[in-house]
């Protein structure tokens, strides 16, 4: 006789705020939203709050909008399906769509690992390098070295990954912690126009000057690799779900409590990345707005000494450094996610890892300035954004693939309403770009 199932043993449709229970789901947004602060938002930051003040605030506040909208989508579909979207692609579509679709996908990969491993590398050198500078060392030798350091800290950062999932959650949560401080430290050191930051927050300016740079903001905010790496960073709950053998019924009200967990879980992350972008452009707008920095990173890094102290300018190294790590250790895994999924076969992430260092060292070496590479990856990921986010909305729109967990309408209008916004910037990017 089966034992009655008693009101304490349900599983609860909606989140119970206790610490330990709501702590146990964080992670998987906190990870994803390393990617919306990596070192292609410290270039387009600083250059746009260089060169336009704080005008371009609002960008980082639309983009933050859909970023929410568009990693809660990504979350739901790998709850729902317990596939990731590249498994789901490879199912559902075509085998010309499936491939062309893993193309896009790489291309925005390897521009993300490149920008974010030229971040660390720019890190390490901006921490250290004056003083290999002085011992004779030139600028590109000193690069070099950061790089295979870069490499080695991804390396044991991804080894976390053997001891459990959750390792390697804590220690990415840990560098968006101290990326976060970091800005606190320089807030705290300038004194901001507020009444200005709250005008060109709430109310959209942009010209053709602008343009460029908003478009490679919203690249660096809002960011198709983490959109296929999200569905996966959800699936280690669900095996631990599918472990528990439990009822139908109860694993249902399962995966809608956790998807409720998952929504909290990105409205935090998303949002500490927007306030951390803003205040980039904030310390940007108040240190050097008017100024046209010719390489925005290490001017700035150079001018925030003898305009706020030594400190401003160690900070700022840290949390570029920290940012150019962590951001590089999710990139790699995204990179597995898309290869893996897309071709359903097995890849190692350290060989991922491995090979994806090849485009950076051959920047490096080749004496390129990586800022301007930075800025131009970013705006590579703004074109191959709508590849990304286009599948997402067919599937996560489909009943038969998303059952009781399909968009509502509103949250469909939203999406496709955010895919607009994305091809029309980028057009008239172009438009701009060939009648100049």
């Amino acid at each position: 006789m089966a034992t009655p199932t008693t009101e304490s043993d349900r599983p609860s449709l909606l989140p119970r705020l206790r610490s330990s229970e709501l702590w146990s789901y964080f992670g998987p947004a906190f990870v994803a939203s390393i990617a919306y602060i990596d070192p292609g938002n410290f270039a387009t930051n600083f250059d746009g709050g260089s060169r336009f003040g704080y005008k371009l605030l609002w960008v980082l506040l639309w983009s933050n909008v859909m970023a929410i909208l568009i990693q809660y989508l990504a979350a739901k579909l790998g709850i729902a399906t317990g596939r990731t979207l590249p498994q789901n692609c490879r199912e559902h579509f075509s085998r010309p769509v499936t491939i062309f679709l893993w193309i896009t996908a790489e291309v925005s990969a390897v521009a993300t690992d490149m920008a974010e491993f030229l971040g660390a590398a720019l890190g390490f050198y901006l921490l250290f390098g004056s003083r290999f500078l002085l011992y004779g060392w030139n600028k590109t030798e000193i690069l070099l070295v950061a790089a295979v350091l870069s490499a080695i800290c991804v390396f044991a950062i991804l080894a976390l990954e053997l001891w459990g999932f959750r390792k390697l959650e804590y220690a990415i949560m840990g560098f968006v912690c101290v990326i976060g401080v970091c800005y606190a430290i320089e807030m705290l050191m300038i004194r901001p126009q507020w009444s200005a930051i709250a005008l060109h927050t709430l109310v959209p300016m942009v010209d053709g000057k602008s343009i460029y740079i908003a478009v490679g903001m919203l690249g660096a905010t809002v960011m198709p690799h983490v959109i296929y790496l999200h569905s996966a960073l959800v699936q280690p709950r669900l095996r631990e779900e599918a472990a528990a053998n439990l009822s139908v019924r109860r694993q249902r009200l399962s995966r809608l409590k956790h998807l409720r967990f998952e929504a909290i879980d990105v409205l935090a992350a998303m949002n500490g990345a927007w306030l951390v972008n803003s205040a980039m452009i904030i310390v940007a707008a108040a240190a050097f707005g008017g100024h046209v920095l010719a390489n925005p990173i290490e001017d700035a890094h150079r001018t925030l000494g003898p305009l706020l102290g030594e400190a401003s300018a160690f900070v700022f190294a840290l949390a570029l450094l920290c940012s150019g790590l962590s951001s590089s250790t999710v990139g790699t895994m995204a990179g597995q996610v898309i290869i893996e999924g897309f071709l359903n076969i097995r890849f190692s992430i350290f060989l991922r890892r491995l090979l994806t260092l090849i485009p950076a060292i051959i920047v490096i070496a080749s004496g390129l300035d990586p800022l301007r590479i930075l800025i131009l990856s970013q705006v590579v990921l703004s074109f191959a954004l709508p590849f990304a986010l286009v599948p997402l909305l067919l599937l996560t729109g489909n009943r038969k693939i998303m059952g009781e967990f399909i968009n509502r309408p509103i949250t469909h209008s939203l999406g496709w309403l955010t895919v607009s916004i994305v091809i029309g910037l980028n057009l008239f990017l172009l438009w701009q770009t060939f009648t100049a």
